[in-house]
């Protein structure tokens, strides 16, 4: 389960990894770029499918497992009362034994005496030992459903997981931007506030040339995550496009200064274009040598 997290942490920084930056041309354009960027391997896709595979057997283990816990608890709990019976039974045989050796004995004590007070001796015997066994009782019932519930939470958050995995899949493999999109409120509507979906949503806007949304986007990514490289590239992507110069080098220096792979990617993106030529750009995304 720890390698499926390990996973589902992964795949979204390598899907944006693999996806270069969308030159802006015509419609059939942009919807080609897109197909590129969407290639997803094969290999990839085999892999993950059976880890989501895995997951579900793993799952049905786990329930299986704490069924036959459940059950090898109830077990144990029914030898116990019964060994607790039969000391108890053998307890008061010895019990009466001792008292008619004590009658026969001193000769002060009747029988009916004796009976009498073995008698009110084994209802108080034994209604202490019903209110033993019942508190242990209820406490079990109760962690029981504890750990049912807990399992029921873990079993639908798996669930919830293995739909967003299949919607990322399906972003990956989508090549028009707006369907993109789509596929992103929806993993929004499921998860709220998803960082990775919404940095996804903010680069299918600039695709559509949509530079205002895109910096509206961002700025929500950034006021939770004020270091978060893809969306200050992002976000310094838009602000060039909207004619803010110097923030957009501001923003673009920081993304850079927290991935370096940015660097590389800001040389070819087409919204920088009004940034090409200056002197701060050309410093950024090609230093000089030291």
């Amino acid at each position: 389960m720890k390698k499926a997290l390990a996973l589902l942490l992964i795949l979204p920084c390598w899907l944006l990894a693999a996806e270069p930056a969308q030159p802006q041309g015509t419609k059939q354009d942009t919807e080609e770029q897109a197909q590129k960027r969407s290639d997803f391997p094969p290999l990839m896709e085999r892999y993950i499918l059976d880890e989501l595979k895995s997951i579900r057997s793993e799952m049905l283990n786990f329930k299986a497992d704490v069924r036959q816990e459940v059950a090898d608890r109830e077990m144990h709990l029914s030898e116990r009362a019964l060994g607790y019976s039969s000391s108890t039974v053998t307890y008061f045989f010895y019990l009466i034994a001792g008292g008619a050796s004590l009658l026969a004995v001193v000769g002060w004590q009747s029988l009916r005496e004796i009976k009498q007070n073995t008698k009110k001796f084994a209802d108080e015997e034994i209604k202490r030992l019903t209110k033993v066994y019942e508190s242990r009782l209820i406490k079990l019932e109760q962690e029981l459903r504890r750990k049912t519930s807990a399992l029921a939470e873990h079993h639908r958050e798996i669930e919830k997981l293995n739909e967003i995995h299949s919607l990322w899949l399906k972003a990956s493999q989508e090549a028009s931007p707006q369907n993109k999109i789509e596929i992103y409120d929806e993993i929004l509507r499921m998860r709220p506030g998803d960082l990775d979906a919404l940095t996804h949503k903010a680069d299918a806007a600039l695709m559509l040339g949509e530079k205002r949304w895109a910096l509206s986007i961002c700025n929500r990514v950034l006021a939770v995550d004020g270091e978060n490289a893809h969306a200050l590239y992002q976000r310094a992507c838009a602000l060039a496009g909207l004619g803010h110069r110097d923030r957009a080098l501001s923003d673009l220096a920081h993304a850079v200064s927290l991935s370096e792979s940015l660097r590389d990617t800001a040389r070819e993106e087409e919204d920088f274009e009004s940034l090409q030529g200056s002197e701060e750009f050309e410093n950024l995304v090609n230093p000089p040598v030291a």
